[in-house]
């Protein structure tokens, strides 16, 4: 994703936040959670100990669209992939919420959560608490926090509030620069392969880093891992989680896509 359009999809995140604030005001939103905490009724579901634990790792992606492929699936169900992937052994399944870029919607979580097993991680541009709460809200278990698209001070005061909602956060990396985010309330780091001034995917990234992070987070590559033996390697270098989600996505049958894989993984 070039930075300019990295830029371009924040800056619409702000205003698009704005507008979902006018219909629900924070105050509305912040004590619904408040309520639902209170009663106990959302289940914790620790994404960092199901990939620290997982033989395979993977992380599938529920992604319908991207800015530089364009739709991948439009015509992918909520009620259905991410069912599939959960059956089929996924460590825990990212749903894309950016609907502009990426064909997602915050409701995809509330839709797949009552069919899925596995812990689920909201991903998208997050940039202001009131989308934590979003999350919270519809019963996601982690949320991811791009450190490119925050300061070090917007990231830590997030991952904080995302703590106290009982969220787990995976902070996305992509350069040595950003490795200064790493910090309290930070349960996973991932490495981004994808060069976000040239859209080109290099897994050599993740081996590249991977000697500079800290060894006591559980650490993710994202972009670009299509062969089960790369993960096999990656593994060895450290990593613990591999999201995937094009690789299996642009596929009739993502579940199967899946399990084919992890059977390659962990043979």
């Amino acid at each position: 994703m070039a930075k300019d359009i990295l830029e371009e999809i924040v800056a619409h995140k702000r205003i698009e936040i704005e507008q979902q604030k006018a219909i629900i005001p924070p105050a509305t939103l912040y004590s619904s959670v408040e309520t639902l905490m209170a009663e106990g009724t959302s289940r914790h579901r620790s994404m960092r100990e199901s990939l620290a634990s997982s033989a395979s790792g993977i992380i599938a992606e529920f992604k319908r669209k991207s800015p530089s492929k364009g739709w991948i699936k439009e015509e992918g169900k909520p009620d259905v992939i991410p069912a599939s992937y959960s059956q089929n052994g996924a460590s825990a399944i990212s749903i894309l919420t950016d609907e502009k870029y990426f064909g997602g919607s915050l409701r995809y979580i509330r839709i797949a959560r009552p069919t899925v097993t596995c812990p689920i991680l909201r991903k998208d541009f997050i940039v202001d608490e009131y989308q934590l709460y979003q999350a919270k809200m519809v019963d996601a278990d982690a949320v991811l926090l791009i450190a490119a698209d925050l300061t070090k001070e917007e990231c830590k005061t997030l991952a904080k509030k995302a703590h106290e909602l009982k969220l787990e956060t995976l902070l996305e990396v992509h350069s040595e620069q950003e490795l200064e985010y790493v910090g309290e309330n930070i349960d996973m780091v991932g490495v981004n392969n994808r060069n976000l001034g040239t859209f080109h995917t290099d897994v050599q990234n993740s081996y590249r880093l991977a000697s500079l992070l800290p060894k006591d987070y559980v650490l993710v590559s994202e972009s670009g891992i299509s062969n089960p033996q790369t993960v096999r390697e990656l593994r060895e270098a450290g990593f613990r989680g591999f999201l995937i989600g094009e690789t299996f996505m642009k596929t009739a049958d993502p579940g199967s896509a899946l399990k084919t894989f992890i059977e390659e993984v962990t043979q």
